[in-house]
């Protein structure tokens, strides 16, 4: 495997996550490409430095690249690998950013190009609003990180994937099974979304936020989500999900029975573990 500074990347998927990839690459390899169905959005990038060049169709760009990052919505990214696997680079290293990754292991083991290597991984990091436009806004520094690398990997491959997340700024990788990640991701992820999406769907007053002090500003930002993006995430995990959903409601029942009997011995006590809990998560 070339060098990371001698390789040329690729973007498949010029979004959010995407061009925010391409941003942390600059300067730290030889060359970036990203192909997109938005014309603009691929111009934009080379206007202002963030690729080297746009290209509408991936024929034209998947062969000119060592490692490509497919950085699309987990059906998306397995229609796109269908529709374009014969015309990736031989020998080509590619890489993912889907949040969920049971279903994207169990076809890339079927269905990847002998000669390709591709290493799941899942960047923790964001926004709640969506397009390259908003990439800039999209901070990787002190983040984590989740790889969930298929057995047939070559050592050399999640080697080089973990020296890239580091370049761009991330901190603290985890290495996993995707089945770990799904079952961990639908807490610490999609859950939250469900909660934040269920908790401003409990209140139509739009004028409520003029009696926010923070609390519910923190709670409720992740519901300005991206819809379709969601929607995927949360039918593709949901076994996962609606077990952890589960698991919410049964404590949010026992305290809400606290509450109402008055237990005020029980209310303090569910609430200091969950602080020292909480204190005590690394």
């Amino acid at each position: 495997m070339k060098k990371i500074e001698d390789c040329t990347f690729g973007i498949a998927g010029l979004g959010l996550m995407g061009g925010a990839i391409a941003m942390s690459l600059r300067g730290k390899t030889r060359r970036i490409l990203a192909c997109d169905i938005d014309a603009a959005a691929l111009e934009t990038a080379k206007k202002e430095g963030v690729i080297d060049e746009g290209f509408l169709d991936p024929r034209d760009m998947l062969p000119l690249c060592d490692v490509v990052y497919l950085c699309l919505n987990p059906l998306a990214m397995l229609a796109f690998l269908d529709a374009w696997m014969p015309f990736f680079g031989a020998g080509s290293l590619l890489t993912d950013i889907a949040g969920v990754k049971t279903p994207i292991v169990a076809a890339m083991e079927e269905r990847l190009r002998p000669d390709l290597d591709f290493v799941p991984g899942h960047p923790m990091a964001g926004s709640e609003k969506g397009g390259f436009a908003q990439a800039k806004n999209c901070v990787f520094t002190g983040k984590n990180y989740i790889l969930t690398p298929l057995k047939r990997n070559k050592a050399e491959s999640v080697e080089f994937i973990k020296n890239v997340i580091y370049r761009m700024g991330f901190s603290r990788i985890t290495e996993t099974t995707a089945e770990d990640h799904d079952r961990k991701i639908a807490f610490t992820s999609q859950l939250c979304h469900v909660i934040a999406a269920a908790l401003i769907d409990c209140e139509p007053d739009r004028n409520i936020t003029h009696f926010g002090g923070g609390s519910f500003e923190d709670l409720t930002r992740i519901a300005m989500l991206n819809v379709p993006q969601w929607t995927e995430l949360f039918l593709e995990n949901k076994r996962e999900l609606l077990r952890r959903i589960a698991q919410f409601e049964d404590s949010l029942d026992t305290l809400k029975t606290f509450i109402a009997e008055e237990r005020k011995d029980d209310v303090r006590a569910y609430l200091q573990t969950a602080r020292d809990r909480r204190a005590g998560m690394a």
